[in-house]
């Protein structure tokens, strides 16, 4: 592994910008004495959990980076502040200098990278479908003629549909103001199944009076890959960004963070998630890389 992250980390050096800073992270962060993280209400990847705390996957993966930008400055007693947005907010709180850095569960990819800055990639969403256990429905192709629950303003609707067209499955759709309702319609037998980005899948089910009755399933739709996003054009900021997320890897520190919020009792409402890392993700962390697919 050691080896292979290695390569990794030249790889790094290659990627990292050597054109003049368009801001000074780190300047910002050394007169203020204070690092400002922002997120969104988005569990497990940071939330606000019963003792007020702002926890998380992302959140975990941000207090690293902080780690590692109080080492290099110099500051023991660096301050983090948090900084709630939105799925809009999210980008102009960094592009503005509001945050130093989003923890969320945002999508990298490079139409998004002509704004801001990603790290490696931290998690891999795909979108597939939870459906009851035992009943049937093993891939999308068994969803010939039956009803399948979507949320409403998700781009979840065309890739159903679009798969549907293309199989000739009639495949018809019951659109859901929210996701809890989404899954309730499952649960009440309404809908057949529900897609969405399987990370949501796992934790509606973790909550539900009994997980075992449901199975997520269903070849991805498609896939998101999740990073931390910071200013664009600072590459002083990425290279220290850069070097912490390289050593989380090598360390083992990001897997074991991942175990903790995804395979223990400690996702939403304390429930297990029972999420163990998927292949993607697995595969990604021997050649780390910030650059992923459009």
């Amino acid at each position: 592994m050691r080896g292979v992250i290695k390569h990794g980390l030249t790889l790094f050096c290659i990627l990292a910008p050597v054109a003049a800073s368009a801001g000074d992270t780190l300047g910002k962060i050394r007169d203020s004495q204070t690092m400002t993280f922002a997120y969104r209400e988005t569990a497990p990847f940071s939330f606000t959990n019963n003792n007020k705390q702002i926890v998380g996957y992302s959140i975990d993966m941000c207090l690293k980076i902080a780690g590692a930008v109080r080492r290099e400055l110099k500051l023991p007693n660096l301050k983090i502040q948090y900084l709630p947005v939105d799925s809009n907010t999210r980008f102009s709180s960094i592009i503005d200098g509001k945050a130093d850095v989003e923890c969320g569960s945002t999508t990298n990819n490079a139409e998004r990278r002509t704004r801001v800055g990603f790290t490696v990639p931290y998690f891999f969403s795909s979108v597939r479908m939870i459906v009851k256990s035992g009943g049937g429905i093993k891939n999308w192709s068994d969803l010939r003629s039956k009803t399948i629950a979507i949320t409403k303003s998700t781009t979840t609707i065309d890739l159903v549909n679009d798969r549907s067209n293309v199989r000739s499955l009639n495949i018809k759709v019951l659109e859901a103001k929210d996701d809890t309702e989404s899954f309730a319609f499952v649960e009440q037998g309404r809908a057949d199944a529900y897609a969405m980005d399987d990370v949501l899948l796992y934790s509606l089910r973790s909550t539900a009076k009994n997980p075992a009755a449901y199975t997520i399933l269903g070849d991805p739709l498609s896939i998101e890959p999740y990073s931390l996003m910071f200013r664009k054009d600072d590459p002083a900021f990425k290279k220290l960004v850069d070097r912490e997320m390289v050593r989380l890897i090598s360390d083992g520190e990001m897997q074991k963070i991942y175990s903790y919020w995804f395979t223990q009792p400690n996702g939403p409402k304390g429930s297990n998630m029972n999420m163990p890392m998927g292949y993607l993700l697995r595969d990604s962390l021997q050649y780390p890389s910030d650059k992923t697919a459009q």
